[in-house]
């Protein structure tokens, strides 16, 4: 690849050289923050619970021996299937410190959506919930062949709002979490051999296996160490300004790469305070905000617009804000001066990255004007090189689009049991393809003008067509599907299905609609279906999806 790389001089902060693993952060910081706040916690009941640094590393020594308990080695998976919570951290870092990998599972699948996942990734453990907004997680398993799965641990249960759609009973022995944190000692599990399997972990074992879609619509698993997850996020941790004395509203969910990366991990290794959020709500969040004295908010553009044209925004203290972490959708300029001007943030931060990367690649600065936060996904970070390239891999000038590329400590180790897969991602250079378009400046500030092959964004989650139409295709009356994003004012963007008739069918499209929410996530489910006599096909047999977009706009347009 030929061309100079655009890189960053901003202060590495080298977590990695500061700590072997992540396991380890939460050992110095609690030696170091001691009976300060850790996390502050919603219990259910309207209340919270306030966990000190050491009362954290109390729970997750107990975390760690129940799992040396049941017998977990290093490199073995366990699977979190579960809302934020407290027990979501200390669980996360208790199977860390045995050596064991994070496998986190998305609390909108549904059960063939899940199951896939924890077989595949061939997790011996999964910790969950049990009646989070009705659904009852252990009892969607049911049915599905999970060889591998030894038990299933569950957190907290039962919120009374609902039935599962899932027969009953799991396929798994289930227990509770109290009962799993109490096998450690009744084994006769010590702190020492807890401390010793900490210590055996290394800084290239790998920390999470974080499953993302791709073009041929199957979830791939993305291998990250435990010393490029703490570099990446201690670096992006470090240009946000993010510190001890901050309270960190964690409203992306922890099985996102930025709710676990820039959510969990950041909290370790800056030492400030967490409050987790299980379901995104704008009242509940600026109850908090001024309940908590929160200072750090990420989210997308909508939380930030909701908040500002609420009709009770004049009467919340928001006074404690300074930093702001958005994107994952357009950002108006005026919204960046609003959120600066009425609601008091200091630093307001657009980023660009993908799991693939850690989470991360570019993002802009503090100093940043609005018209560049809101334009733009800032640059490289620092020790990270991006490029724009054409279809030979040669780097680009200024303004031309291109693919967008990125290489360094941040580029995954590879996709989980997927040779082929990795090889066509990451190059003999160590470059990694995104499939994304992008147009770089002369500042070397990114701008990504077509999203990751078809990908689009629904309520900040990535939804990826190929795998919402190989869902669809389960459907017995749908025998083609192509599926493709439309914009919508309160979710950012929705899918619009295409079908084409099974042969001696008559397709519904608000039975198909209904069927979707039934067997996926609710952010996948296409929110409109039109039936077809035939997609439109090109001579390679791809489907020119342009031209489906096309119809919609020129139907939205009539």
């Amino acid at each position: 690849m030929t061309g100079q790389p655009v890189r960053d001089s901003d202060d590495d902060p080298r977590a990695d050289l500061r700590w072997p693993t992540i396991p380890a952060v939460l050992t110095d910081a609690a030696g170091r923050l001691g009976d300060r706040e850790a996390i502050v916690d919603q219990d259910g009941a309207g209340g919270f619970r306030t966990w000190t640094w050491n009362d954290v590393a109390g729970e997750t020594e107990r975390a760690a021996a129940a799992f040396l308990a049941a017998g977990i080695e290093r490199g073995d998976r366990v699977a979190i299937w579960a809302p934020n919570c407290a027990e979501w951290v200390v669980a996360l870092v208790g199977l860390q410190s045995v050596g064991a990998v994070l496998v986190p599972l998305n609390t909108r699948y549904k059960g063939a959506e899940a199951a896939d996942i924890v077989e595949r990734s061939r997790a011996r453990i999964l910790v969950t919930v049990d009646g989070f907004l009705g659904n009852h997680y252990p009892a969607m398993l049911a049915g599905h062949a999970l060889p591998h799965l030894e038990r299933i641990v569950v957190l907290r249960a039962g919120d009374g709002s609902g039935d599962s759609d899932a027969e009953p009973g799991a396929t798994v022995p289930t227990e509770t979490w109290e009962a799993f944190l109490a096998s450690g000692a009744a084994a006769g599990i010590t702190a020492q051999q807890v401390a010793d399997r900490r210590d055996r972990v290394l800084p290239t074992d790998t920390a999470d296996l974080l499953f993302t879609s791709g073009t041929t619509g199957r979830p791939k698993g993305v291998i990250c160490s435990h010393s490029q997850v703490l570099r990446t996020v201690a670096t992006w941790a470090n240009v946000v300004g993010l510190n001890q004395d901050d309270r960190y509203l964690a409203i992306n969910p922890f099985f996102h790469s930025f709710g676990y990366k820039a959510g969990i991990v950041a909290w370790l290794t800056t030492g400030c305070v967490l409050v987790p959020m299980p379901v995104f709500d704008v009242p509940e969040a600026m109850r908090l905000i001024a309940e908590q004295r929160i200072s750090m908010i990420p989210g997308p553009p909508t939380l930030y617009q909701t908040i500002l044209n609420h009709p009770e925004r004049a009467a919340l203290d928001s006074s404690t804000l300074r930093l702001a972490v958005t994107g994952a959708a357009s950002v108006p300029v005026s919204l960046i001066e609003q959120m600066r001007t009425d609601l008091g943030f200091d630093t307001v931060i657009t980023a660009y990255g993908l799991t693939e990367a850690c989470g991360f690649a570019t993002m802009c600065r503090r100093g940043d004007d609005a018209v560049t936060i809101a334009t733009t996904s800032g640059r490289a970070m620092p020790g990270i090189e991006v490029q724009v390239v054409d279809d030979d891999g040669t780097s680009l000038p200024p303004g031309e689009a291109g693919e967008v590329v990125i290489r360094g400590y941040n580029v995954m180790a590879g996709y989980f049991e997927n040779p082929e897969a990795t090889a066509e991602t990451i190059d003999t250079d160590g470059w990694l393809h995104t499939g994304d378009v992008g147009v770089m400046d002369d500042r070397g500030y990114l701008k990504i003008t077509d999203r990751k092959k078809d990908l689009f964004i629904s309520g900040g989650f990535n939804a990826y067509p190929a795998e919402i139409e190989n869902l669809l295709l389960d459907h017995p009356h749908i025998a083609q599907v192509a599926v493709v994003g439309v914009p919508d004012e309160r979710l950012g963007e929705v899918g619009a299905a295409f079908v084409v008739a099974a042969t001696g069918t008559t397709p519904d499209p608000a039975e198909i609609v209904a069927w979707a929410r039934e067997h996926m996530a609710n952010y996948k489910v296409p929110r409109t279906v039109r039936v077809v006599d035939a997609l439109p096909f090109n001579a390679g047999g791809k489907v020119m999806k342009f031209e489906l977009r096309e119809q919609l706009a020129q139907e939205e347009s009539a």
